[in-house]
């Protein structure tokens, strides 16, 4: 809720109002004090001397201590209605003093009375214009039944300020509240507006695409923090130079101003930092201020590849659908031509390669399935230990290895970890087989390790080679999908493996070994990862 209008509490009245009113009220003693005792007297006609300079006096001395005292916030109401009834009592003893100028008195405090009505609430406001009224009313009285002065003034000029006291009194009121209502909402929408402007400087310092302000000049007046990274160091402020910072960045920039379509490739800004795709925008149409946007290509690769995955992945599941009936068709047939006693040897070795690259087809289409699937994890607290004792046996008694070894390296003490075991089994099938079948040097047979390990609060499951190793230049694509060095294989399996880890929040990484070989890294988090530190 929106705090209350300061016109709304006296308390916080603004001190430069008040203290204003209150120079006004030095003012108005001022003058009659001028007119009590200096030549000018002359002009209000006969005056009752004593009273008048009693009244000039007390008047001018209560308005400057009124005027040092409006500094004490905490008295403010208490000031405003003392001081608005100071004036209407001086007012009407000065009136009684200097008949002459009566009028122009009166109409002096229409000012005070209807500043208290703005600055005061309703009843202390109109409170204050009754008793003006009063004390006029009281004054003409106290004038007609002295009857030593002059003719008092007409009964309708009396009538007409009475009148005029009310009637602005009440304005006067209307006119606060407007104030308050115009103010408080003026104090709302600005609170808006430093919020939205709160908002959109933090949205725009945690966008990942950099965003520039740059000014006619080539000076950096602006910068996010993604910009930022992808500049590299820079010169204290007044020194962010574009040019000194991206030459060929502020080289296109300028291109782009000059009307040229400019040059719509990436750019690395630095050796050590990733590519950027810059683009320009004007920001004012009569400003010689710039937008220059930075989106590093590397997200953009990963965006463009994750949206042509998508539809692949769609494609390949429709299109792998259909291959599969007339796969296993072919499939069953050779079975069925294999159990023919007609069929020489030659021609039973051709139905040997037609059904081992049925299996293999068939291979290929339950990997693409497998990617098109992306079936949700449900993890499990595993026994890391006992579950790979048990993969290794049943792969050794359902594969069988022929001279090739696949070991189990298991720590004595159980090993927890929270994943799903059908994704698990599916992971370790693709690097196994994986290590059997690239982790040989020459004709040696393969040797495999499956090792498993606690790390901290979290599990970890290797498997292991003793083969050639991977090339450096391949490293950084292994976990790309349908990328394969062999011309036997997908390109999937590593894939899938890696997005099967991601959705049970592991990490499958390739760790080479120091002593050679090959070595994939299965980190899982532990049944308490989440506790705090």
């Amino acid at each position: 809720m929106p705090q209350p209008s300061l016109i709304d509490r006296i308390e916080s009245t603004p001190r430069r109002e008040l203290h204003a009113f209150s120079l006004y009220r030095v003012l108005e003693a001022g003058l009659i004090a001028a007119m009590a005792f200096s030549p000018l007297r002359d002009l209000a006609g006969p005056i009752n001397a004593p009273l008048a300079g009693v009244v000039a006096v007390g008047y001018l001395v209560a308005a400057a201590a009124l005027m040092l005292l409006d500094r004490r916030e905490r008295w403010l109401k208490r000031l405003g209605l003392a001081g608005t009834s100071i004036d209407i009592a001086a007012a009407a003893l000065a009136t009684h003093a200097l008949p002459g100028i009566g009028a122009g008195i009166a109409m002096m405090l229409l000012f005070n009375v209807v500043a208290a009505a703005m600055l005061l609430p309703l009843r202390y406001g109109l409170g204050l214009a009754v008793l003006a009224s009063l004390a006029l009313a009281g004054e003409y009285a106290w004038a007609v039944l002295d009857g030593t002065g002059p003719a008092p003034r007409p009964l309708a000029e009396l009538t007409m300020f009475i009148t005029s006291y009310l009637a602005l009194g009440w304005l006067g009121h209307q006119i606060g509240q407007r104030a308050r209502a115009s103010q408080q909402l003026a104090d709302t929408r600005g609170a808006q507006v430093a919020n939205l402007v709160e908002i959109n400087e933090l949205v725009i310092r945690r966008m990942r695409t950099g965003v520039l302000v740059v000014d006619g000049e080539t000076r950096i007046t602006l910068a996010n923090e993604a910009a930022l990274l992808l500049l590299g160091e820079m010169g204290p402020g007044p020194e962010r130079s574009l040019a000194a910072a991206a030459p060929e960045l502020a080289r296109r920039l300028q291109h782009w101003r000059e009307g040229g379509e400019g040059d719509g490739g990436p750019l690395r800004l630095r050796p050590d930092l990733p590519e950027v795709q810059p683009r320009f925008a004007r920001l004012l149409a009569d400003s010689d201020l710039a937008l220059v946007f930075l989106d590093d290509s590397t997200v953009v690769s990963r965006r463009a590849e994750s949206l042509t995955l998508a539809a692949m992945g769609r494609f390949s599941a429709s299109l792998a659908h259909e291959i599969r009936n007339p796969l296993a068709a072919i499939n069953y047939a050779v079975q069925l031509l294999q159990e023919s006693r007609g069929i020489d040897e030659g021609d039973r070795r051709l139905l040997q390669i037609i059904h081992q690259q049925c299996m293999r087809t068939n291979g290929i289409v339950e990997n693409v399935l497998g990617l098109a699937r992306r079936e949700r994890a449900k993890p499990e607290h595993l026994d890391l230990v006992a579950f790979v004792g048990r993969f290794v046996d049943d792969y050794r008694s359902t594969l069988p290895i022929e001279t090739d070894s696949l070991d189990a390296l298991l720590p004595e003490q159980p090993v927890h970890a929270l994943v799903d075991p059908a994704h698990l089994q599916q992971i370790l099938t693709a690097l196994v087989q994986n290590a059997l079948r690239y982790g040989r040097n020459a004709d040696e047979p393969a040797r495999v390790e499956v090792r498993v390990a606690a790390a901290g609060r979290n599990a970890v499951v290797e498997v292991v080679d003793h083969g050639p190793g991977i090339a450096e230049a391949v490293v950084a694509q292994l976990f790309r999908p349908f990328f394969t060095t062999s011309e036997h294989g997908t390109g999937l399996g590593l894939y899938i493996a890696g997005e099967l880890a991601r959705a049970n929040q592991a990490t499958l990484e390739y760790v080479p070994p120091p002593d050679g070989g090959t070595s994939f890294r299965i980190t899982l988090p532990g049944p308490h990862g989440m506790l705090p530190m």
